[in-house]
């Protein structure tokens, strides 16, 4: 049986992916390397947003950058982090994306989810 303590790692994996926006930067890279200029562009989002999730993905060690000249290319840094989004799109088309009318977890096309959404009050 696994302690809870030997599962923070997996917890925090999967936490750092919670968020849309690092999630469709994953998505992104998972495409090719971009720099921080193409993501703005693609994803639609302001610069400071892009580097600031970067750093976040950066320091959890999923995606990495080479440098070339002025610029910063990002890419996935290990294939692992690859197989671990085919492996979540296989399950979400099994489960006929059903996490997504969860309770805890779900969320309406309006609502935010993942690490920058506040927390959900209990209605009693």
């Amino acid at each position: 049986m696994t302690s809870l303590d030997g599962l923070a790692p997996a917890a925090a994996l999967f936490h750092s992916l919670a968020d849309p926006v690092r999630l469709s930067i994953v998505q992104r890279l998972a495409r090719g390397e971009a720099r921080v200029v193409d993501l703005t562009r693609e994803l639609g989002l302001a610069q400071s947003t892009v580097s600031k999730h970067l750093a976040c993905l950066r320091g959890c060690k999923l995606i990495d950058y080479r440098a070339q000249g002025r610029q910063s290319f990002y890419f996935i840094a290990t294939p692992e982090l690859l197989d671990l989004l085919r492996s979540a799109e296989h399950l979400l088309a099994a489960t006929d994306r059903a996490v997504a009318l969860c309770p805890s977890y779900g969320a309406a096309a309006d609502q935010p989810v993942g690490a920058c959404a506040p927390e959900r009050r209990a209605r009693g």
